[in-house]
């Protein structure tokens, strides 16, 4: 895809907010739209990675209390948690969650739904441009009184 070229002078000029809010919504609503496709959504994602990347250590409380900064929709985590217990994905033992063999297999394919939407979103776009597009934006969250930190 060419994109039309402007003077740096009217990018410059343009409303971060109204960019940044439309990059937001358009990658948001590509990956929601493939973690449809395994009748997924964010926070089944969330949860997912969460519990692969520390099997037995997440508990209900802790983890709402890690993912509840993500979360722009109200979403119901006892909810998310109970729907992939129920589909035999997820496994609770004194609280601690771990990820069954069906979770695994259900996350690895979901996850290649999602490496297509970061290839295509990064298309046409170098790396050193995208690292600098991350720091200019973590720049504006930490003025604007944020946490530009990466997530831990």
């Amino acid at each position: 895809m060419t994109l039309k070229e402007y003077a740096p002078e009217e990018l410059a000029a343009q409303p971060i907010g109204a960019w940044s809010g439309e990059v937001c919504r358009r990658v948001a609503g590509a990956l929601r739209e493939q973690l449809a496709v395994e009748d997924l959504t964010q926070p089944h994602w969330w949860t997912l990675n969460h519990v692969a990347g520390d099997p037995g250590r997440w508990t209900r409380a802790a983890l709402v209390e890690r993912l509840a900064r993500y979360d722009d929709l109200g979403i119901d985590f006892d909810g998310v948690f109970d729907d992939l217990v129920a589909r035999g994905w997820l496994t609770e033992e004194d609280g601690a969650m771990t990820l069954t063999g069906a979770g695994e297999a259900g996350r690895l394919r979901a996850r290649e739904r999602n490496l297509r939407v970061h290839h295509q979103t990064h298309e046409g776009i170098s790396t050193a441009d995208f690292v600098t597009t991350v720091n200019v934006l973590r720049r504006m969250v930490a003025n604007l009184g944020g946490n530009g930190d990466l997530p831990d």
